[in-house]
């Protein structure tokens, strides 16, 4: 139903910045949330940024302790385009960076009270290609 493309990852100095884009086409979903995740050589995938949008009150974010203050994320709704500012890069951000797709979010993720689920893996059935960050000190 969804295809998901992220790109712009790259490979820039600790301090740096970059900025992802993930592409969606095919159907469009009012209601649905774009995830962020990384997985990094040897550990396991995990969620650190997520947007949902279709609430009743507007957008509902949620950030990881690990990126918060250093991530933003954020969507172009007319594009069906998401996006993730990335500044102050450290080394411990590298990684394959994904976009996946929940496209039928429980109320307490859109409601924008619900973190854990928000963040989490098996939520999303819908994923890109990924796209390699990688930093250096």
């Amino acid at each position: 139903q969804v295809r998901l493309t992220e790109s712009g990852g790259d490979s820039v100095q600790a301090g740096g910045s970059l900025r992802l884009s993930c592409a969606a086409s095919g159907n469009t979903y009012r209601t649905k949330c774009m995830g962020w995740f990384r997985q990094a050589p040897g550990k396991e995938r995990e969620g650190f940024a997520v947007i949902c949008t279709g609430g009743a009150v507007g957008d509902a974010k949620y950030y990881a302790d690990s990126v918060k203050g250093r991530f933003t994320i954020s969507q172009d709704s007319a594009k069906n385009t998401v996006y993730l500012q990335m500044n102050s890069l450290k080394p411990e951000d590298i990684g394959m960076y994904y976009c996946a797709a929940d496209l039928n979010p429980r109320a307490t993720v859109v409601a924008g009270s619900d973190p854990e689920r928000a963040l989490a893996r098996d939520e999303y059935a819908y994923w890109g290609q990924g796209t390699q960050v990688t930093v250096s000190s």
